[in-house]
């Protein structure tokens, strides 16, 4: 293990979330299509959770057996004041509230995980160490960095790092389009850095994705060498980009200070299909 790294079991996830560390999320947020600015705002004005990830929690639960606890509210929606402050009571608490037929939902999709040939021994319960939280410290930039691996699988030569991900799509080109969009090709290699700091040898990242609808199919797959290359090279620019601003205390927008005002174009595949369709 590398001096200076700590490794952590049964840290919660508000505490790991108020660190003042560098996690892959934040530093996905330091590159395009965000940029310094709005992740200092971002970090500095948390916003409240939103429902939209509760079943990503929830399922994280079932399937992990890590997380916040789950308040299972007996109604059919929150359209009632009792329902609404049933649920507000609940999420003052620090737990995920879900309808019952929400609850139903997420147990139905934790046991297609059990069922499932590859992620159900993957993540079989008391056979890894779930939200096992990692700080070590950049050498290259000094930055303090974090991460918190979903699952880690330790065998007699080899670490797998298994990532849980639920998705409105699980087919392989739908979640090819979310590694990119949401930059998971990033966490890859930010993971295994981690991982390799903390004295781990010979890691496998595995994505695990699985659909919110039914028949909640899953998805497993890890990153070419190629996609997991350009993660690490956008990291390493994350790095640099916050040891700057936090060395200078700039944190700019895209738009590096200049008298002119830049020019803008159509998305490159745009320019090129309406030259051909209009300029002729």
């Amino acid at each position: 293990m590398t001096a200076g790294v700590v490794v952590l079991d049964g840290m919660s996830a508000d505490e790991y979330h108020a660190d003042n560390s560098l996690s892959s999320t934040g530093a996905r947020k330091l590159l395009p299509p965000s940029c310094p600015a709005q992740f200092k705002h971002d970090r500095e004005h948390p916003t409240a959770p939103k429902k939209e990830f509760d079943y990503g929690h929830a399922a994280h639960k079932l399937v992990l057996g890590d997380g916040p606890e789950l308040d299972v509210l007996d109604f059919e929606n929150y359209q009632t004041r009792a329902a609404q402050k049933a649920r507000d009571e609940a999420r003052d608490m620090g737990a995920v509230p879900l309808l019952r037929h929400e609850y139903e939902q997420v147990q139905t999709m934790a046991d297609a995980i059990r069922q499932h040939p590859i992620a159900g021994p993957l993540l079989k319960a008391g056979t890894g160490i779930p939200e096992r939280s990692i700080f070590w410290t950049d050498e290259a930039t000094g930055v303090r960095r974090r991460c918190r691996p979903d699952w880690l699988k330790e065998l007699p030569d080899l670490t797998i790092c298994a990532d849980y991900k639920t998705i409105r799509d699980a087919s392989p080109e739908a979640v090819s389009k979310a590694i990119r969009d949401h930059g998971y090709h990033q966490q890859d290699p930010w993971y295994c850095d981690g991982l390799a700091a903390a004295g781990a040898h010979n890691v496998r990242f595995v994505f695990v994705f699985q659909a919110k609808t039914a028949p909640y199919l899953i998805t497993v797959r890890e990153l070419d060498d190629l996609t997991r290359t350009i993660g690490r090279a956008k990291n390493d620019m994350a790095l640099r980009v916050y040891a700057e601003c936090t060395a200078t205390g700039h944190w700019p927008d895209w738009t590096s200070p200049t008298d002119d005002i830049p020019l803008i174009s159509l998305p490159t595949w745009a320019a090129i299909k309406e030259a051909e369709e209009y300029l002729q």
